[in-house]
């Protein structure tokens, strides 16, 4: 468990590490971090355009290959330069954007003989969830069902599309589904004061 101090050192860490790519053009290297926060963790950031907070970049690590504190380095740079969806961010879109991360638990496989009996063992609001399949894989983290308004079977689907996956894979013995969890902090506005999100649990419907 992250505490608030910490979760904001992540996303000033995060905003640091863009900065410090546009200045220097290579990853910040945090030697200063407390020791819990060089654990290995997987890690999203994601950067929402201010005030509107749609969707401006959001690559992470699911599994914990990196130190924490290096892990949220490098998903800043690749949310801000590499995410495919969008174009590289600007200098001046930095100030536009809010810096949001989500540190993940290890993911953990559900077994299921269908798709409704994966969505009974999913709660939105709560976990995130990984759906894989022959090569193909597709990861949302929990905040996005919440935003969405998705029960979790929509939530499973939607996993499936993002993988390019129909749906109907979810009935398939050979597809793997993970879920895992989530501690999230977000800046309220560009550079300013950072929370914990809360995320709203609502059961399966």
């Amino acid at each position: 468990m992250l505490s608030n101090e910490e979760g904001e050192y992540l996303v000033r860490l995060a905003r640091r590490s863009i900065e410090y790519w546009f200045e220097k053009g290579e990853y910040f290297e945090d030697k200063q971090a407390p020791s819990k926060l060089k654990e290995k963790r997987g890690v999203f950031v994601t950067l929402n355009r201010y005030p509107s907070m749609e969707l401006r970049g959001c690559i992470g690590f699911p599994y914990p290959v990196y130190p924490l504190v290096d892990a949220v380095a490098r998903a800043a740079i690749a949310a801000a330069f590499e995410d495919p969806r969008f174009p590289p961010l600007s200098r001046g879109e930095l100030s536009e954007v809010v810096v949001e991360v989500s540190a993940l638990t290890f993911p953990e496989r559900i077994f299921a003989s269908s798709a409704e009996e994966y969505a009974e063992r999913v709660v939105v609001g709560r976990d995130g969830i990984i759906v894989s399949y022959h090569g193909r894989s597709g990861l949302l983290l929990p905040q996005v069902a919440v935003e969405q308004g998705w029960d979790s079977m929509e939530f499973l689907r939607h996993c499936c599309f993002k993988a390019f996956l129909p749906a109907s894979v979810l009935d398939d013995p050979d597809v793997e589904v993970y879920k895992f969890q989530a501690e999230v902090f977000a800046e309220e506005r560009p550079g300013g004061a950072v929370r914990r999100v809360e995320l709203t649990t609502r059961m399966h419907r």
